[in-house]
Formats: structure tokens, sequence, C-alpha cells
């Protein structure tokens, strides 16, 4: 289907234009604008600690894997299984790392290219969309037409288009969820690239001229850019949820993008259209639709790119519901790709990759078997670990443990914190809920993550990790209330340490005074969230880069 392009006055497709074929070929950051590194790495450093975390390792493992360390064999056996899984985890995090080298710099734009928008829109309100569209049309670098995909054919939208300069597409027959509405729109659609923008994530300008140069190489089918939670500094489940985020999108991505390993993330990605048309859109079957459809392209002989840089902000879960949904539908689809993953026809680093991705939505069976073992001592006496002290085991354990701790740390440029870790954890009820809907094929629907919280006491989110306090207050209640030995002090303590971070994880769904508080001086959905009214970055904005090795 060929169609004339937008004549809107502010097409950066118009020459003479910001944005036109003038300065489309242009390399490098455009002037008044600036890059911030945030946590520099140092490659001695990484390998360095790299080493020492893997001697540790060593250290602990040939202590642990000792058959005379074996208690009840059934608890001993359940330990060393959740004691190799991380362990699986932490040696492919390592990995991953030492392969963050290098940042993707500008690469000029081969031509003028022809760029479709596409911006799916559910159930969020006007004053959430209307950025998104806004910063859209102000997009330099290439001949763009944005479209706002309304799946909940809502007339305010429809009015919001036409207001603002943007195509307006419904469908018939609402299948398929977000999946279903890029491809229908597909459909409509003829540019050389493809721009796939949540309703909620508000572009840069600049954000075409940073990644079309990529699509350079004729192998590449799409660039991802990084997800960044706009309300973070506001919001303190958003701040966590971002720490976890910034902890993916720095080394952990780059690292993957060394290895050609870099998968869709669903927004902020550009595609190349042909290589959309060559796997048939986006699949429909899954929950993960971005993760299944990068495996599609890398089984084909697609190539992926990724560039570290914040080029476009959006808003994270702002309570305890949002985020718990969220990470059901992101766990639920990833291990339910395990099985591709593993038996896709890819190079074997591609395939590692992808399958630690998908594994990582497993650890949450760990942190059950980690909390149950200081439980199950108090009440019944059986212990996994024979003919050890507290001393011993910390000897071996705690270097272990506190290098892994210090590569997430440096990993992460010091974006991980101590709430992100107590979400993780009080949330990993989630893991299993997953698991079992996987293997037992329930059906799941897409459902969409709100974008403005409730600030509403929500036990019900978080009543997994409610029960799990309770047992632990009420069972070191009860150890200390029966035996003030060294070994049941030992017991309790861990009790208590599982108790400090689970509760810290679950403390936002019982404190609404304190989200309704953030939420009222937050963030206003209604502005751009690039600084100023009308969406247009002042002359020194800054761009992020999330920090990398030089």
């Amino acid at each position: 289907m060929i169609r004339s392009r937008s004549t809107n006055p502010r097409d950066p497709g118009s020459p003479g234009s910001p944005g036109g074929p003038a300065t489309a070929l242009e390399t490098g950051p455009t002037p008044g604008l600036s890059s911030q590194v945030l946590g520099e790495q140092r490659p001695w450093l990484v390998r360095l600690l790299v080493a020492l975390a893997a001697t540790a390792s060593l250290w602990y493992f040939g202590w642990l894997l000792v058959p005379g360390r074996v208690g009840n064999p059934w608890l001993y056996g359940l330990l060393v299984a959740a004691e190799m899984f991380n362990l699986v985890q932490a040696v492919g995090f390592w990995w991953t790392l030492l392969h963050d080298r290098t940042v993707r710099r500008s690469v000029p734009i081969a031509h003028y290219m022809t760029v479709d928008v596409l911006v799916p829109r559910y159930n969020e309100p006007v004053s959430v969309v209307e950025p998104v569209l806004s910063a859209a049309l102000r997009l330099r670098g290439a001949d763009v037409t944005v479209h706002l995909l309304d799946d909940g054919d809502d007339p305010e939208m429809a009015a919001l288009a036409a207001r603002v300069g943007a195509r307006y597409v419904t469908r018939e027959v609402h299948d398929g969820a977000k999946a279903g509405n890029i491809n229908h729109a597909l459909g409509l659609v003829d540019g050389e690239a493809v721009l796939v923008l949540d309703c909620d994530h508000v572009p840069h300008p600049e954000l075409l001229r940073r990644t079309l140069g990529h699509l350079s190489d004729e192998k590449v089918a799409f660039v991802q850019t990084p997800q960044y939670y706009a309300n973070a500094d506001r919001n303190p489940v958003a701040a966590a949820a971002w720490a976890q985020q910034a902890l993916f999108f720095g080394c952990i991505a780059r690292g993957k993008d060394d290895m050609d390993a870099m998968f869709c993330c669903g927004t902020n990605v550009v595609f190349r259209r042909a290589a959309l048309d060559d796997v048939g859109g986006f699949p429909q079957h899954s929950v993960t639709e971005d993760f299944e459809l990068s495996l599609g392209m890398v089984q084909r002989g697609w190539r992926t790119a990724y560039v570290p840089e914040v080029l476009v902000q959006g808003l994270g879960p702002d309570d305890m519901a949002s985020y718990a949904g969220q990470q059901l539908r992101w766990a639920r689809g990833c291990l339910s790709a395990l099985g591709r993953a593993l038996t896709a026809r890819v190079p074997l680093r591609i395939k590692a990759q992808y399958a630690l991705s998908s594994l990582y939505f497993l650890s949450g069976w760990t942190v059950f078997v980690y909390l149950s073992l200081p439980i199950i001592r108090i009440l019944t006496g059986e212990q996994a670990v024979a003919a050890a002290s507290a001393d011993a085991f910390l000897l071996h354990f705690a270097p272990y443990f506190l290098m892994a701790l210090t590569l997430v740390a440096v990993g992460g440029g010091g974006t991980y914190s101590f709430q992100a870790f107590a979400l993780q954890a009080a949330s990993a009820w989630i893991h299993v809920v997953a698991t079992f809907q996987v293997l037992l094929r329930k059906g799941g629907k897409f459902v969409v993550t709100p974008k403005e919280g409730g600030g509403s006491w929500q036990p019900l989110a978080v009543w997994p990790g409610l029960v799990l306090c309770t047992a632990l207050v009420a069972v070191s209640a009860y150890g200390l209330a029966v035996d003030r030995s060294a070994g049941m002090l030992n017991n309790v303590a861990f009790c208590a340490l599982h108790l400090a971070v689970i509760g810290t994880g679950i403390s936002w769904a019982l404190r609404p005074g304190r989200l309704a508080a953030a939420a009222t001086r937050g963030l206003p959905v209604g502005e751009a969230r690039w600084g100023t009214a009308d969406g247009q970055p002042p002359a020194d904005d800054v761009l992020v880069e999330l920090g990398a090795t030089r």
C-alpha cells in the first residue's frame, strides 16, 4: 500500500526543516546536547572482581558439596539445587558483565527514511497519551507519520489525534491484545522503519537520529533503547522498579548487545519493516510478544542492536498492584518461551543469553527455599547442612555472597538499591505462580500496566509476603521461647534478616499515605517528560547514557 506522507508543518521530513535531509546524515551528538555517563566501568576492576567472585564460589561450593555436610537429605538437596541455580545465574551475569565493553555511538543514517510511529493504546487517559503524540510529531531525522492505535475505540482519542495531527487507527476485531493491535496497523502503513512507543513513553526529538543509522547494516532487524521511569524520583515503587530496570538496561543489555543477543523490550524500539514482514509480524500467542519476536528474528538470521542512551521517558508502576501485574506477565511470558530459547537454531552464546533471561523468572523458588530452611530447623530440629557451626558456614558463604553483591553494585553503576533487592525478594511468589501457570498451560491475557497508581491500601497485592512475615515472626518467637542455644539464635537471626528484606519489599502496599503524598508532588502526567509543557526539550537538555566502559 503506497500513500503520501504527512504534510503537517511540524513534520521533520520537509526539506530544510530541523530534521530534514540536510541533517539526517550527521554523525555524533547534535550540538547543544551532551551525554552524562552513569557509573562508568573500569575493565580491569570488573575482571579482578569476577576472578575474586569465581574463587569465592569455588571456596564455598568446595566446602558445601563435601559428602559429610549432608544433614537431612531432602533439605540438603533443596539447598544445593537452589545454590546451583543461583550459581548459574551469577556466572551468567559475570559472563555478560565481562562483555560490557563498548557504547554504540551515533552512526550515519544511510539515507532519508520514512518512519511510521505506532502508539498502541487501550484504556489510558488523554493526559497520559497526549504528551507522547506531541513529542512523536517532533521527532527529527526522518519523514515521520504518527499513528495512534486505539483499541479502546474512545471518541476522546479520535479527537486528540485530530487535534495534534496524528492518524487515528481502530479495528473491528480486538484480538491479540497489543501484538494484534500493532499487526493490524502494519497492514495500513508502508514506512521503511517502524518505531513502537508505549502510550506513556515520551520520546526525545533526537531518538531517530541516534538509532536509524544502525539500520544501515542490512542485517539489523531492530534497534532497542532503554526504558526509563521518569516518576522514579517521586514514587518509591517506581524508584525500586527503575533500579531493577537500570541494572538490565545498563551492563546486562550492553553485554548482550556485544554478543548480538539483545532482545526487543516492547517499547522504545525501531524496527526495520522488512524484518517484521519476514517473521510475519508480532506473535500473538504470548503475553511477552517482544521476547518471542526477537527470538524468531534471530533464528531467521537477523541481528539486533542496542543504544544504551535514555532517549524516551516513561512512567513506571506507581503501586504494588501495578508492579505485581507487570511482573507476573513478564514472568509467565518469558518462562513459556524457555523451551523455544533452548531449542532455537542460533549460536550457542545467543541461546545461552536468551535462556538466562528466561530462567531468571525461576529465581523466586530459591527465595522460598532459603526462607524455609531456618523455619524448618526451628520447628523440627532438621537442618540441611550437618557437622557445621555457624562460624564455619559464614566463613565459606560470606565471601561468595559479598562478592556476588559487589559485582551487582559495580555492574549497576550505583543504581541498584536495597529497595530494589527487597522488592524482588518480596515478589518471589510471582515466579512460583507464573511457573504453575506455564506448566498447567493456563492461558493468560495481556494486562496493561496502570499508568496512574491508586495510592491506596493494597494488602491483597502483597498477601503472600504478609503471610511469610507473619510466619517468620511467629516461628522466631516460638524458637526463642523453647531454646536459646547458639544454633537456635543463629536460625532466628536468619529469620530476622528475611523479615527485614521482605518487610521492606511489601511496605509500600501498606503505606498508602506515603504513596498518596508522593503522587501529589509527583510528575504531572499531562506535562511532557522532557522538561517543558510543549514537549520541546531545552537547548541544554541532557541525554543520559547508561554508563559503560570507554
